[in-house]
């Protein structure tokens, strides 16, 4: 199975991409609802939640792990690596990667401040070429109004507005969605950023990355499961999971309560 996890129902954008890509594979996917928001946690704290995120998608069958969350995948993907005899895959270096791709020069990065703060995007796409222009901000707002499935209300677009504003300012030709909670709010972005603006989902760019590695590897690809199925597990409150797997990927969702990973695997 390929295992995927984030600190909510934000990296069900990551799942959708996948399961566009590669229909046939098992997946199991762990939202740490729990201990949502991880955007505002220490390194050290992001770290310790990754091993227990992951040791708990290893428990559950998964051969393969996917962090489908920026804060995650900033500090702690390394060290998953170096923990984890199994291929792991962030969603910061396909993002980076595609948006270097399509740049004219002047990129904009949003996401939580744990991501912003890491400077992860910045090094790594002036580490290519450094006469590209990164302007990175902090939009903490975003992620509610899609927990909270609130992107409908008009006071969604006026946040977003008011977020994206510097951004725009600075006339940014490519925006990298640096939290896998934002694609949900795609649309209400590129149409704040402007036609001229190419939006990069690290979702789809980080199922692409995972397809290539299995097309690439075929020992490992034998050694997943194929059978179309999909298990969701959540730390606390599968209802409300449930209610916004089910908008986001058109289908009802049965989520199980998982043993809060601390005490399982402590």
């Amino acid at each position: 199975m390929i295992g995927i996890f984030d600190s909510g129902a934000g990296g069900l954008t990551t799942l959708k991409a996948i399961r566009e890509l590669l229909p046939k594979y098992d997946l199991v996917y762990f939202g740490d609802t729990a201990r949502f928001p991880y955007g505002s946690q220490s390194p050290e704290r992001l770290r310790q939640y990754a091993e227990e995120d992951a040791d708990f998608l290893l428990s559950r069958g998964a051969r393969l792990i996917v962090i489908a969350c920026n804060s995650v995948s900033a500090v702690a993907a390394d060290h998953l690596c170096e923990r984890l005899k199994v291929p792991v895959f962030d969603v910061v270096q396909p993002a980076v990667e595609a948006a270097q791709r399509i740049t004219r020069g002047r990129i904009g990065v949003i996401g939580t401040r744990a991501t912003v703060g890491s400077g992860v995007y910045e090094r790594l796409l002036q580490a290519v070429d450094k006469n590209i222009l990164v302007i990175s901000r902090a939009t903490p707002m975003l992620v509610p109004l899609v927990e909270e499935r609130w992107w409908k209300y008009p006071e969604s677009m006026r946040i977003i507005r008011r977020s994206l504003k510097p951004l725009k300012d600075a006339h940014v030709d490519t925006l990298i969605l640096a939290c896998t909670h934002y694609p949900f709010l795609q649309a209400l972005i590129a149409r704040v950023m402007g036609k001229t603006v190419k939006i990069v989902n690290p979702a789809e760019s980080t199922a692409a990355s995972v397809k290539n590695f299995l097309e690439q590897n075929p020992a490992i690809d034998a050694g997943l499961s194929k059978n179309s199925r999909s298990l969701f597990y959540v730390s606390s409150d599968p209802r409300h999971f449930q209610e916004t797997a089910k908008w986001w990927l058109g289908e009802r969702v049965e989520a199980s309560e998982a043993v809060n990973p601390v005490r399982e695997f402590a």
